[in-house]
């Protein structure tokens, strides 16, 4: 199973750039996007279909502003939209999931805490009840796959001039924390890791260009425990650039 996973900054510009052409040609069973600043009626277009896939989105009620959407070639038995915590907290970032018979996907965008609409405040409460969710449902008889722009970078090898930008919101102390409790407390993994080692492997140029500024790895599949060891490949696709961020894709030996 390949799951690809992007933040486009925009679905308009993405695809006026070539995504969905480049999405035709790989072969995914699930993708995953974010960021689509774009409302569902919007997107009933033949430009935002592909072929032989079913689309879900779900928007943020607010015209340019956020928004999910999966794309998948097996139709799912059910869809959840939002993380339904009672805080409210999930709707400032976005959450949309789809479910098969023992395995889930999602496509998240989190609060980003560097725009008018976010603060530091929203996005540590989102992520500590996304946290205490990810808890949960560990004991179910269900397998994860959780893709998606997180708003922030692990480890100094997934930042450029990582002691420069420690005191950066994504790259903030109690961030790294948290992203470390996920991993090592609760047991998930992130699936890029699992495959490739290697530092300077960055999914997102806050300066919009790849050959300016500084990269950061902020675009992951965290996967269950159980999926860690099915990955089978992982890449950051660098050859095209449709947004500021780059497509991560991952195979998994996994049979929908």
């Amino acid at each position: 199973m390949r799951v690809i996973n992007l933040s486009v900054d925009g679905i308009f510009q993405a695809a006026q750039r070539g995504l969905y052409d480049w999405l035709e040609s790989q072969d995914a069973d699930v993708i995953c996007l974010q960021d689509l600043r774009a409302l569902e009626p919007e997107l009933d277009k033949p430009e935002f279909d592909i072929d032989g896939y079913f689309a879900y989105y779900f928007d943020s009620g607010t015209p340019h502003y956020n928004g999910v959407a999966i794309y998948t070639r097996k139709q799912p038995k059910a869809l959840i939209y939002g993380l339904g915590f009672a805080s409210g907290v999930d709707m400032e970032g976005r959450y949309l999931q789809i479910d098969y018979e023992n395995l889930s996907v999602g496509s998240l965008l989190a609060p980003s805490a560097t725009s008018e609409m976010e603060s530091q405040e929203v996005k540590i409460k989102f992520f500590e009840d996304v946290q205490a969710h990810m808890d949960k449902i560990t004991r179910k008889r269900r397998e994860y796959i959780f893709t998606g722009n997180w708003q922030m970078a692990h480890t100094p090898r997934d930042v450029t001039n990582s002691e420069e930008n420690q005191h950066e919101s994504g790259f903030l102390p109690h961030e790294r924390q948290w992203m470390s409790q996920v991993f090592n407390q609760l047991g998930y993994v992130d699936a890029f890791r699992k495959a490739i080692k290697d530092p300077d492997e960055y999914s997102w140029w806050p300066s919009g260009n790849l050959d300016e500024g500084e990269g950061w790895r902020t675009d992951m599949q965290i996967v269950s425990a159980s999926i860690g060891h099915k990955v089978e490949h992982a890449a950051i696709y660098k050859m095209q650039q449709f947004s500021s961020h780059l497509p991560v894709i991952v195979d998994y030996d996994i049979e929908l």
